[in-house]
């Protein structure tokens, strides 16, 4: 019992002198003490300027001047922290153990650097247990087996650290990039160096907060270099984004990824994007969960995805590189029944995303959209994803089963058809959207089987022809708008169909009456191809086989002015008319609504042009016979038969003139 007693009163008597020699000390020796020990633990040149302080109640601890520690000596960003001021409060009795335990630390508006290497090393290893010097193996970095790495033990907890308005400055040397903040805050409890951690971390790189907070369960190791169990959440005014997993600072992390965003658009401005003007549908709104891996070179996958766009939905797993000139994506998605109508909405596209983007321009009448087309999302990533679809609506078109590749490279994206069933026949080839220097598209398709009806119906508001039948066409088109685009088609087109009617004219009785209004046409094959240039395309070889007559068809049809200028001659068979009736038919006028009627010009130049040549002649013969009555009678001169009346004239004035030279003689 007296040893106890006697034990107790040394220790007693150790804190009194210890509480003693801080009283008596100055505060510059205080603060020299407390950098010595500080860079002592990290490795790194620590001072501290400016009036020091002691307090001893109710907190011991000491309030500095500017503070400043010193960056790795390979690190080119300038010192490591920098601060107005530095409030620490300690644990006295913790303290006379050796050990550090901060109740309390307020840094005043600092400058963080935050620094990494073209190796992956960072400026935030600063040697405490488990983590090497500069980057250093726990063999001495040669793979030699020589003497270990130095570490220094850093018995620290926080009971509380509290910063505000600090500016934070990101330096990636492997990546290029430096990336600066201000305005951040953190509050961060840490009662236990190899327990838990939670922390409310406020960033603001748009002026508007986004909170980053959660726990980590073992940040003493973490920061060693071990790996610990987290869980995050980062909330922003557009919406929330989850992770609970396990995570290293290498950095890896290995979590499940759940969000909810409301607004993607106020999302992406909170955090410093620019906010993209989404159509509806395809992500105004996301939700999303998905396994998620990040290696320490920054790839990043998706594994088990589901991915909610405000309409749409898409699974599968998907993987990210961002190494290189751009970020690479791979993925392979199921859509199921996709939806993406939206993009050919137009203005309506971007409502409701204030991205402060002017409005476009309104589309001509009946004409195609003169809008700007917005591409510059081409140059965003490179890509190589392969999307299948049980259904795809594209406004224009709509398709059944899909089966997509997708392949990006540097603002040049080509898509697929593997498979695009529709119309009653399927789609195979590629379309092109190349944005490097001004946006054009171009293709090449092949389509089998197809309800024309229904296609041209969807394509150009053509519903008088229906029939099924194959088509092949290649095209390119450049221009900002689409009206720009349609204007500027050039190509080829070939097509080939079997039995269809064509409705708005019944063509036998057209023959046969010369009346070309109402009734339809029944006909049994047709073909015919046609070249596209300046958005008109042009065709001189359609044939079309009917059961009492063939008919052929040229002239142009303006994909770019929405119009048709055509001239359609049908034929009767010959057992029909005994010289093969040709009654031409000009279309001509706007898509919407083109006029139908019989060319009666051309009708008769060829169904009577025998017939018109011998009223010539006749006509002629009985001209000049009249006019050879008009000079016998006036003239008094005869008109031989076969002798013209210019050599009847001609005969009759050398006889005149040879009367009067003899009358000389007289």
């Amino acid at each position: 019992m007296k040893f106890l007693t006697r034990l107790l009163g040394i220790l007693l008597v150790a804190v009194a002198l210890a509480f003693g020699a801080l009283f008596f000390l100055p505060g510059e020796r205080i603060a020299r003490i407390a950098a010595e020990r500080i860079g002592a633990m990290t490795g790194r040149e620590v001072s501290m300027t400016g009036d020091t302080a002691i307090s001893f109640y109710p907190v011991l601890g000491i309030s500095t001047g500017r503070t400043t520690i010193a960056n790795a000596d390979w690190a080119s960003g300038g010192p490591m922290l920098e601060a107005d001021s530095l409030k620490v409060g300690v644990d006295p009795i913790a303290l006379i153990g050796g050990e550090v335990r901060i109740t309390g630390l307020e840094v005043a508006r600092p400058r963080i650097v935050i620094e990494r290497d073209a190796s992956g090393r960072g400026n935030w290893e600063i040697g405490v247990d488990g983590v090497a010097q500069s980057g250093q193996g726990a063999d001495g970095g040669d793979g030699t087996g020589g003497e270990a790495a130095q570490s220094r033990a850093l018995a620290l907890t926080l009971d509380r650290a509290l910063i505000t308005d600090a500016s934070v400055t990101y330096i990636d040397a492997r990546a290029g990039t430096q990336q600066e903040m201000s305005g951040v805050d953190l509050d961060l409890r840490w009662p236990d160096y190899s327990g838990e951690a939670t922390f409310d971390l406020v960033l603001r790189p748009a002026d508007q907060d986004v909170r980053f907070a959660g726990r980590i369960a073992q940040l003493g190791p973490l920061i060693e270099g071990g790996v610990s169990p987290l869980d995050v959440t980062v909330s922003t005014e557009g919406g929330t984004l989850s992770l609970e997993g396990r995570a290293s600072a290498a950095p890896q992390l290995d979590a499940r990824l759940t969000g909810d965003i409301a607004s993607t658009a106020r999302f992406m401005r909170a955090l410093g994007l620019p906010p993209a003007d989404l159509p509806e549908g395809l992500g105004r709104e996301i939700t999303v969960a998905a396994q998620l891996n990040v290696t320490e070179d920054m790839r990043l996958s998706l594994r088990d995805m589901t991915l909610g766009l405000g309409g749409n939905s898409l699974t599968g797993d998907v993987d990210v590189t961002t190494t290189g000139a751009r970020p690479r994506v791979t993925a392979r998605l199921d859509a199921g029944a996709l939806d993406l109508s939206a993009l050919g909405a137009g203005e309506d596209a971007a409502a409701g995303q204030g991205g402060g983007a002017s409005a476009p321009a309104p589309a001509a009448p009946e004409g195609w959209s003169r809008a700007p087309i917005d591409a510059s999302a081409l140059g965003l990533m490179d890509a190589d994803i392969a999307l299948s679809a049980s259904s795809l609506d594209l406004g224009q078109f709509t398709f059944g089963a899909a089966d997509i590749g997708l392949a990006i490279d540097n603002a040049r994206a080509v898509a697929s058809l593997r498979r695009l069933d529709g119309y009653g026949g399927s789609l195979t080839g590629q379309a092109v959207a190349n944005n490097r220097s001004g946006l054009s598209v171009g293709g090449d398709l092949a389509a089998r089987g197809i309800d024309m009806e229904k296609f041209l119906t969807d394509a150009a508001d053509v519903t008088r022809f229906s029939t099924t039948g194959t088509m092949a066409v290649d095209f390119l088109g450049v221009g900002q708008s689409v009206h720009e685009i349609m204007n500027s088609l050039s190509g080829n087109l070939s097509l080939a169909t079997g039995r269809g009617v064509i409705s708005g004219f019944d063509l036998d009785r057209l023959m046969r009456t010369g009346d070309g209004s109402g009734g339809t046409t029944v006909f049994d094959e047709m073909g015919a191809s046609f070249v596209i240039e300046g958005g008109n395309m042009r065709g001189s070889d359609l044939t079309m086989s009917m059961p009492l007559a063939t008919a052929t068809g040229k002239g142009r049809i303006g994909l770019g002015a929405r119009d048709i200028d055509y001239l359609f001659t049908p034929v009767l068979l010959q057992g029909e008319n005994s010289r093969g009736l040709a009654i031409p038919v000009s279309i001509t006028g706007p898509w919407s609504g083109p006029r139908i009627r019989p060319d009666l010009e051309k009708a008769i130049d060829l169904n009577l042009r025998e017939e018109r040549k011998q009223l010539e002649k006749k006509a002629r013969e009985e001209v000049e016979r009249e006019i050879d009555k008009l000079v016998e009678k006036e003239l008094g001169v005869t008109v031989e038969e076969g002798q013209s009346v210019e050599d009847a004239l001609r005969e009759n004035v050398k006889e005149q003139a040879v009367k009067e030279l003899f009358k000389l003689f007289d």
